[in-house]
């Protein structure tokens, strides 16, 4: 038996893929509902998404999304869609094109050409900060402009308190990038291609109702785990509906301050490291307003100290829900927000998003996440030592992002069964 704490995206991911390949496994949730994060809901005839707003449709998301047979459900944007920055005052296009920057107005000339000295520029260190990289590489102007606010939203981060070696390395290696980060741009022709933005019909929860479906009795609701304790050669779990699992492995898909406190007893220093862990706090507002906007949305340059906002998506032009945009507050760079309330959340939303698009908007609703910072607290991860039989796979353990959590949840399910024995091919 190999049990799984914690039912969002990972855990779910993680205890259909060792299903998959013949594990016998159990995922103990501790709320009513599954998906963690990922919840979505229809408010005025629209789909709203708490969490995630989109996916892209990489080659693991896909394969998900067929072994569960959600293809008819799927909704796929245009990839054709750009990316807008507000700088001084109004927004501006940001092309994913060489060719396209060097037309574009959203950095002067000057920093264009600063870019251009990027390959004369040395490679990445582990121990610089993500921030002093790119500004080292591209200019400050670029860096600020775009290259921050792009990064650091991806974690509601600021890139000056985050490492290479921690959050940007693994990317570098996994692209095969070792000096220049734009060379290899310009070899593939200058063109950033990403898979196209997709989602549901349903909204993102949809993945996670697919994964708890196929999961049946496998999946306990309303169980968290209150405790681990060593037994024999494997692991006595406990969960708060009385019941207790006796477990080979033990899979924590739960967030840094629950997996702190699981290991205490049996793994202190590891707690400790995990309980260090920073998150940074974010607001989500989701509102309701008529506009000419195209595109997927924008970012907020950093020099805009004015605005609460980081950036909003056009839910609207991506999937066709009228009217329908979803802005971001907060994050590391404006901790001003996590002290409003959500009636001052909703204005400052408001009013931010008439600043920075000209249209006015009405609050549709007002919610709260709280994102791993992935900054300088995680150096602690290094060297903690995990009790054999014991795996983490949280979304502060690895790349963010709904493709790295079936990637993490993948790699975790193959390790234990190719440990148990099991292969992919005799469980099919």
């Amino acid at each position: 038996m190999i049990v799984v704490a914690g039912g969002g995206i990972t855990g779910l991911a993680t205890g259909f893929e060792l299903a998959s390949r013949g594990a016998e496994v159990t995922v103990l949730e501790s709320s009513k509902r599954a998906g963690g994060v990922i919840r979505s809901a229809e408010v005025d005839g629209r789909i709203l998404d708490w969490g995630p707003q989109r996916a892209r449709m990489t080659a693991g998301f896909r394969r998900m999304v067929d072994a569960l047979e959600l293809e008819s459900q799927v909704v796929t944007a245009s990839p054709d869609l750009e990316l807008h920055i507000y700088r001084d005052g109004r927004l501006r296009r940001l092309p994913f094109s060489v060719a396209g920057l060097a037309m574009s107005d959203v950095v002067s000339p000057m920093a264009k050409l600063r870019a251009l000295l990027e390959p004369l520029t040395g490679g990445a260190r582990a121990d610089e900060a993500v921030a002093d990289l790119f500004t080292r590489k591209f200019g400050r102007d670029l860096y600020e402009t775009v290259i921050g606010p792009l990064y650091g939203g991806l974690y509601a981060s600021d890139p000056a308190d985050m490492r290479v070696g921690l959050s940007l390395i693994h990317v570098l290696r996994e692209f095969g990038i070792d000096r220049s980060l734009l060379m290899p741009l310009l070899r593939r022709g200058g063109r950033i291609r990403p898979p196209a933005p997709c989602s549901f019909r349903g909204g993102m929860q949809v993945i996670t109702d697919g994964l708890a479906k196929a999961l049946g009795d496998a999946l306990r609701l309303e169980a968290p785990v209150t405790g681990l304790e060593r037994s024999g050669q494997g692991w006595r779990v406990s969960a708060d509906d009385g019941r207790v699992v006796e477990a080979r492995e033990v899979v924590l898909a739960t967030p840094a301050s629950v997996t702190a406190r699981l290991l205490e007893p049996v793994a202190p220093g590891a707690a400790t490291a995990i309980g260090r862990l920073r998150y940074n706090d974010l607001g989500v507002v989701h509102l309701d307003a008529e506009t000419d906007l195209t595109g997927l949305g924008f970012k907020v340059a950093f020099g805009e100290e004015a605005l609460s906002l980081s950036g909003v998506t056009y839910n609207d032009q991506l999937f066709g829900r009228r009217n329908l945009y979803t802005a971001y507050l907060g994050g590391a760079r404006n901790p001003e927000v996590s002290t409003m309330d959500d009636d001052e959340l909703a204005e400052t939303a408001v009013r931010d998003f008439e600043t920075t698009t000209g249209y006015r908007a009405t609050v549709l609703a007002v919610a709260r996440e709280r994102m791993p910072a992935w900054d300088i607290s995680w150096e602690g991860l290094h060297e903690i030592e995990l009790p054999e039989g014991i795996h983490v796979a949280g979304n502060w353990w690895s790349r963010p992002g709904l493709p790295g959590r079936l990637a993490e949840a993948e790699k975790v399910a193959t390790e234990l069964c190719t440990q148990a024995g099991l292969s992919a091919a005799e469980a099919r």
